[in-house]
């Protein structure tokens, strides 16, 4: 792996830290007390082409590979992790299945606008009773005149409140697979539930959604009828990636803050860096952010060389994120009290953190799929 950004990688993460630090920064504990949809940042993004990122210039895109993408998500998560969540959301798992299986009518009338932020995307994948195990999904599709009646309901799926179109995820035909359908926002049958109150990322907002006797037009179907499992399948590795590279920006923030609080806090007549006990804390955060960091770039290399991914890239997943959780900790330990104080950022780190641990498979999960791949 080459670890020499090119000149096209290194502008495009300069220009999300800039923007980071002159857009999101200053505003993201307000969007955070306020629980709402960051509405002007998620524009400013679009405006910058973030939702672009991934699809073709054909499409308004610029289509960069997965390193680039990390690059500039981490930025965005190091400002906020309600808006990098949102983001992530919106330029990959709400409006992929729409470019992999939309036709030109779809493209042009909600994947374009998706990309300019006119339109909002969202991904029904989990129910209540199925988050890891894929198998409970129950959500059911009954193919009638002219399309498909669905049934089901589908929770934590983020950005549903504001959502214009829903990729949704049920289950088809005799031997009951998945098969991925478009259901936008204004079609009978579809009910966006409660708000889910969450203790982090809240300005990126979550919900259920019920999908009751929902009739979805056949043209509406996004791939074979079927074949939506192995479709999903082959993006799973880029989503715990990404995910990854979130939980990387927000350590990034976290142990920032922790230098800074440390060399400007002074007690016995010196700053606190200068204590044994904290450079242990430091070093220790510093250290496992490098390697997370390196890790989640590997896996994205990886995946840009269509090479083999799924245990790096479960492993970037699981460590990425396990560490910074840690990392997060160590960050409130580190400001002493000022890090239970909700005026220092620490705290909002420190709850936001925890949603990377879900998202893509769970740290469990993940063993379990590694311990799969290295025994084959």
């Amino acid at each position: 792996m080459n670890f020499e950004w090119s000149d096209e990688q290194t502008l495009l993460r300069d220009t999300l830290a800039r923007f980071s630090d002159e857009q999101i920064r200053p505003c993201a504990a307000e969007i955070d007390e306020a629980g709402e949809f960051p509405r002007d940042l998620f524009m400013k993004l679009a405006d910058l082409g973030f939702f672009g990122l991934r699809y073709p210039e054909s499409l308004g895109g610029t289509e960069v590979d997965l390193l680039s993408y990390c690059l500039a998500l981490s930025e965005v998560a190091r400002g906020s992790l309600s808006l990098g969540a949102v983001a992530a959301m919106q330029s990959l798992m709400g409006t992929h299945f729409l470019y992999a299986h939309g036709d030109t009518a779809v493209h042009d009338r909600l994947l374009r606008p998706a990309i300019q932020g006119k339109k909002i995307g969202a991904f029904c994948i989990t129910e209540p009773d199925a988050g890891s195990d894929l198998s409970a999904i129950s959500t059911s599709a009954e193919k009638v005149e002219g399309g498909y009646r669905l049934n089901g309901q589908k929770t934590w799926i983020t950005s549903a409140p504001v959502a214009d179109f829903f990729t949704v995820f049920a289950r088809t035909g005799e031997d009951k697979r998945l098969t991925a359908f478009l259901v936008e926002k204004d079609f009978p049958g579809l009910v966006v539930g409660r708000a889910i109150d969450k203790m982090g990322c809240r300005a990126s907002l979550t919900s259920e959604v019920f999908l009751e006797d929902c009739f979805v037009p056949s043209d509406h179907r996004l791939g074979e009828e079927g074949e939506a499992e192995g479709s999903l399948r082959k993006i799973l590795s880029e989503i715990r990636i990404i995910t990854g590279a979130l939980a990387v920006g927000v350590a990034r923030a976290a142990l920032a803050d922790a230098l800074q609080y440390a060399a400007e806090r002074q007690q016995f007549g010196r700053p606190i860096n200068r204590f044994q006990a904290i450079q242990m804390q430091l070093a220790e955060m510093g250290t496992d952010l490098e390697a997370a960091t390196h890790l989640v770039h590997y896996a994205a290399w990886l995946k840009d060389n269509d090479r083999p991914c799924g245990r790096e890239a479960a492993m970037a997943k699981l460590f990425a994120t396990e560490r910074a959780v840690d990392i997060c900790d160590k960050a409130t330990r580190v400001l002493g009290s000022y890090g239970f104080a909700m005026e220092f950022a620490a705290q909002r780190y420190f709850r936001d953190i925890r949603f990377t641990l879900y998202g893509g498979g769970t740290s469990e999960i993940l063993k379990t799929i590694i311990a799969k791949e290295m025994s084959k």
